[in-house]
């Protein structure tokens, strides 16, 4: 397997499990993964919050865990790597309205390279302007996001996840092992056992 750099992009109040569980899970695969957060450098932490489906309207949040950076995001270049992880949460509703958050989208989408996105993540891609065209899951709350961006919103079980081109998304956290094994196939990542 060929080891490959992997950029994910948090804010605070980043989705627990979609960050630690794909980053760990990564890492453990032979990847490198530099998580970055806007204004905060290498050795900062995001705080974390947990969504959970408790039966209510919609989910509830709770405060998480600390999650440590290991780059520093002015200092990254998206061309040094090779794919992007946007997980969801809170974060996406306001770094996409960071405008080196949003070049860096672009950069990967134009560079066609992977890209995998989840739940609410895909507030960063329709703010970025990479979705027209493309069809993409997300936290359902965030479908018209996706449409108005001019992408077609594909409902699928909490479970399941979608691959259009370079493009991994799925709905939310129950789908991380389905998310993450598309997107290391996207990626060419073979696991041997």
């Amino acid at each position: 397997m060929s080891r490959k750099s992997i950029l994910m992009i948090v804010g605070d109040y980043v989705e627990d499990y979609e960050v630690m569980v794909p980053f760990q899970a990564l890492l453990m695969v032979g990847h490198a993964v530099h998580v970055v957060c806007p204004g905060k450098k290498s050795g900062d932490f995001v705080p974390t919050s947990i969504h959970d489906f408790e039966g209510d309207q919609t989910y509830t949040e709770k405060r998480g865990h600390n999650f440590a950076l290991n780059a520093t995001f002015n200092q990254i270049k998206p061309e040094e790597y090779d794919a992007l992880i946007i997980p969801g949460g809170r974060a996406p509703e306001y770094i996409r309205l960071n405008p080196r958050v949003i070049e860096i989208v672009r950069y990967f989408s134009k560079a066609n390279k992977p890209i995998a996105a989840i739940c609410h993540a895909a507030q960063v891609l329709a703010a970025a302007g990479v979705l027209q065209g493309k069809k993409c899951s997300a936290y359902p709350a965030t479908g018209p996001d996706v449409t108005l961006a001019g992408g077609t919103y594909v409902d699928l079980p909490m479970t399941d996840a979608l691959v259009d081109g370079n493009l991994v998304t799925g709905p939310a956290w129950p789908a991380l092992n389905s998310w993450l094994a598309r997107f290391l196939s996207v990626l060419g990542t073979k696991i041997e056992v």
